[in-house]
């Protein structure tokens, strides 16, 4: 059993079997969907770290609960607009005659479970007129429509319209696989109010868990942190909107209970690679999907406990990636990105 496990073949979250992932975004209302999509039901959990969440669905995954299963996730842009992307990835499964059956026996329509997140990007200068008709259903169609095992990382999906700290931010993807079998992977639309680079540096915050160069291979030699630097020159362009939004996943067979502990080891990957976190102006949420392509082998809990670690790294990982693939909006309105950093 190895305790050094490796980046995927994509270092996506695709690289989990069962998976794959579609996105598009408008470039001028600046925002877009992203879309994971299992290719047989998925048990599925949620936990929510953040004090400003806006989600769907997620009571329905609590362990406690009938639904065991989910048909997509989706995350978005758009705030409370950015929910109907989930309705329209709904319709489009149910469509296809995927869904949950109460009665299979019926002629009564699947119901697609389909639990989702959204992030605020309202304010980030796009053309948000759009009066009675947000472009998130039509984003999520055309999302959904792209789902494949490879998808763009930085400026793309939910992550199109994200800002992150004084950084433009983005959609970030990564993965890890066990000697063992075990694949674990996050995918994450990064919009925080926190910081993902040290104060003053390129540095990202998640350097110690960097594999190879898949973030530019600084290092961590140029961290270094203060009693409430963060604070000290945010507070006045703190917009007090800001979320990070993520998903999970594995090929380890788990029950809900153990998804759910494994969605909230994850949001360890938040504290890991953002500078606050969890704030009460965050709406950070985690999903955890299991497509069970491997037994959880024993020691049941030890094993979970690697899962959860797993991902927790994987997912700051992702926050990293996400940042560092993105690319500034232009038009000179917007943050600059981190590649246009002086070096």
């Amino acid at each position: 059993m190895s305790d050094m496990p490796g980046a995927g073949a994509r270092n996506l979250i695709t690289d989990v079997p069962g998976l794959a992932v579609g996105q598009a975004h408008d470039a001028a209302v600046r925002t877009g969907v992203t879309v994971i999509l299992p290719d047989a039901p998925a048990v599925a959990a949620c936990d929510v770290g953040g004090g400003a969440p806006g989600t769907r669905e997620t009571d329905a995954l609590s362990p406690e609960n009938l639904v065991e299963h989910a048909h997509a996730v989706v995350l978005a842009g758009g705030s409370v607009y950015g929910l109907a992307a989930a309705d329209a990835v709904a319709v489009a499964l149910g469509a296809r005659g995927v869904g949950f059956k109460l009665a299979p026996t019926s002629a009564a329509p699947p119901s697609p479970i389909v639990p989702s997140a959204i992030l605020f990007d309202l304010a980030n200068g796009g053309a948000k007129d759009w009066g009675e008709d947000p472009p998130y259903r039509r984003l999520a169609r055309a999302a959904l429509e792209s789902a494949g095992v490879d998808f763009a990382l930085g400026s793309a999906g939910a992550g199109f319209g994200a800002r992150v700290g004084g950084l433009k931010g983005g959609t970030g993807s990564a993965s890890a696989v066990t000697t063992d079998g075990i694949v674990v992977g996050a995918i994450v639309a990064v919009n925080a109010g926190g910081s993902a680079t040290a104060r003053g540096a390129r540095a990202f915050w998640a350097a110690p868990f960097e594999i190879g160069a898949e973030f530019g291979g600084l290092g961590p030699a140029a961290l270094a942190a203060r009693p409430d630097d963060w604070a000290a020159d945010r507070l006045a362009t703190l917009s007090l909107r800001n979320t990070t939004i993520a998903c999970v996943a594995t090929n380890v067979a788990l029950t809900p209970a153990q998804a759910k502990r494994v969605a909230i080891m994850a949001q360890d990957g938040l504290a890991r690679a953002i500078r606050p976190a969890h704030a009460p102006f965050d709406g950070d949420v985690v999903f955890a999907l299991s497509t069970a392509r491997l037994a959880l082998a024993e020691p049941a809990n030890f094993n979970i406990a690697r899962i959860g670690a797993l991902a927790a790294d994987c997912l700051a990982r992702a926050i990293a990636r996400g940042v560092y693939e993105a690319t500034a909006w232009g038009g000179g309105d917007g943050p600059p990105a981190w590649r246009d950093l002086p070096a």
